[in-house]
């Protein structure tokens, strides 16, 4: 694709031909109008282009948002099973240790 630049140029140089054009000469009258043409043609179609390229810009940045926020609800569920495990081994420690007790009271 052109750059800004390059289209400002191609504009300005439109707007400068319908200044200085001649009414009066019917042949430069006609060619002129066929460049202007063209040109309005051609910077329709890139403006289209350029109208594509932005919704396909959004969409595809729509998708990476959801998958960032899917990813960032997997890692919190995974958090939260990793703190539940983490809960029933400290419960497992706790009952170990107090059968562990239960167990050196029986031996004295």
């Amino acid at each position: 694709m052109k750059t800004v630049n390059e289209k400002e140029k191609k504009l300005k140089s439109a707007l400068l031909k319908l200044k200085t054009l001649n009414l009066n000469n019917n042949e430069d009258f006609n060619e002129t109008l066929g460049d202007l043409s063209n040109q309005k043609n051609q910077l329709e179609i890139e403006k289209q282009q350029i109208e594509n390229k932005y919704h396909e810009l959004i969409n595809e940045h729509t998708n990476l948002k959801n998958a960032l926020d899917n990813l960032k609800k997997q890692e919190a569920n995974k958090k939260s099973k990793e703190d539940i495990f983490s809960e029933k081994i400290d419960e497992l420690n706790q009952e170990t240790d107090t059968l562990l007790d239960e167990i050196d009271k029986w031996q004295i």
